[in-house]
């Protein structure tokens, strides 16, 4: 019977109020209930919100709407994913948060929003009037809070996947990505029907313009007026369980701020011939640049992160001591899981990827305790993370020190008369004829 070596010591816990009982979860938070009780709900706004999309569309207009909003889907998803780079959750709440975009968001908002502008009409005499009311402040207010409602109920059922700033923005920009495809649907597909009411064709038609406008010039609208809320929910992840107050502002100024940028853009129909231009080029171009910016700044901040809180693990024995920095590097990253695919295959590559996002998870979760921020299952969570990281030893080490070997800086030594050999004996240099990975 093959043995295993024994596991390395634990390093000391850090500093902070860390460990303690775990509470029972209550019969409403296990996770069939939850999962099905979730995908019930979407499965039935889906239904709802397609038949009243197509009721308003035709099925012509729906056809032509649906095939012109996807164009950007798979660009706003793919960025997304970029900015998660560092730390990719999972697959699964993506896909929950688009589908709620889609489907509960959309729906919440096109029964609200209908429902509040005819009640204004009715109660002020003045269509008119409820129409430019509704878009400047009923929409932005329904729309937002529906849509903030992704991000919270994965802040609080998806908690390890829910550590920062990153992982707010990734989820609220799925989620009003999935939002905005719905809606794309419904006013393409509504300007295709003008159009075919009309005679209209080509570059002069309504569709025309509102695929430019819509589709063309501000596909990242609503995935930027929510991100305001995912930041505010990354902000409250990274505070301290015992700052409440600091936990509910904040989310509730993001969702503030993304209701108040929302009906700038609403509004800007409203301030003349080039209200649109004016709004999109002094105020959205300069707030979707800086907020690139600020999620770039932090995902370099998480890499800085990881180099500095898993050396304590290396000095333990569960990593070597080129792990921390080449899991610290993006190239380095990218190059070990290359080399693991090269002589491994891709089932190599999987795994080295696994590691990654494994030690990049026990470096924040270090990180959070050393702060006081860690939650009650710190000690549980951490030897489960280590328990994959060194499962998976056998395949990502090698991978990773010659990652860490081959980005590090250069530095000036006088060539030996001998081979010269890395860790664990593998060859510094790779050998077309050398497999690491056979055995």
């Amino acid at each position: 019977m093959a043995t295993h070596p024994p596991y390395p010591t634990y390093p000391p816990q850090p500093g902070g109020p860390v460990g303690g009982a775990l509470r029972h979860a209550h019969w409403w938070q296990r996770k069939w209930v939850l999962y099905g009780a979730l995908s019930t709900l979407l499965a039935l706004s889906g239904l709802v919100i397609l038949a009243l999309v197509r009721e308003q569309t035709g099925t012509e207009g729906f056809l032509v709407g649906l095939g012109l909003a996807v164009l950007p889907v798979p660009l706003l998803i793919t960025a997304f994913r970029w900015l998660d780079r560092v730390a990719p959750g999972p697959w699964r709440n993506l896909l929950f948060a688009f589908a709620w975009g889609a489907c509960a968001a959309a729906l919440i908002a096109i029964v609200a929003n209908s429902f509040a502008t005819k009640w204004i009409a009715t109660a002020t005499a003045d269509p008119s009037s409820a129409d430019t009311l509704g878009a400047t402040v009923i929409a932005p207010i329904v729309e937002e809070s529906a849509k903030a409602a992704a991000v919270l109920l994965v802040f609080l059922f998806r908690r390890r996947d829910f550590t920062g700033i990153v992982d707010g923005v990734v989820i609220a920009g799925v989620t009003a990505t999935g939002f905005a495809f719905t809606e794309n649907i419904l006013y393409l597909g509504t300007a295709f029907g003008t159009d075919q009411l009309t005679g209209e064709r080509g570059i002069a038609s309504v569709t025309a313009a509102t695929f430019f406008v819509r589709i063309v010039m501000s596909p990242f609208a609503h995935p930027l007026f929510t991100v305001l809320t995912g930041i505010g929910f990354g902000v409250a992840a990274l505070s301290a369980e015992r700052q409440h107050l600091r936990r509910a502002l904040v989310p509730l100024s993001g969702l503030l701020l993304a209701m108040g940028m929302h009906a700038m853009w609403n509004a800007s129909s409203t301030f003349g011939e080039y209200g649109f231009f004016a709004v999109y080029a002094a105020f959205m171009v300069p707030v979707f640049g800086l907020l690139t910016w600020l999620v770039i700044w932090t995902r370099q901040r998480e890499l800085r992160t990881v180099r500095e809180e898993l050396p304590a693990y290396a000095v333990a024995g569960w990593l070597t001591p080129a792990e921390p920095y080449a899991l610290g590097s993006m190239r380095a990253r990218r190059m070990a899981r290359d080399y693991a695919a090269h002589y491994g295959g891709k089932s190599a590559a999987r795994e080295v990827a696994q590691y990654e996002a494994y030690a990049t998870s026990l470096a924040f979760l270090r990180h959070r305790g050393r702060r006081g921020r860690a939650g009650a299952d710190f000690v549980v969570r951490e030897r489960e993370l280590l328990s994959e990281l060194w499962h998976r030893r056998e395949v990502a080490r090698p991978a990773l020190d010659y990652a860490a070997r081959s980005t590090a800086p250069p530095v000036p030594v006088l060539a030996p008369p001998w081979p010269v050999y890395g860790a664990y004996g593998y060859p510094a240099m790779p050998d077309p004829a050398y497999n690491p990975y056979q055995t």
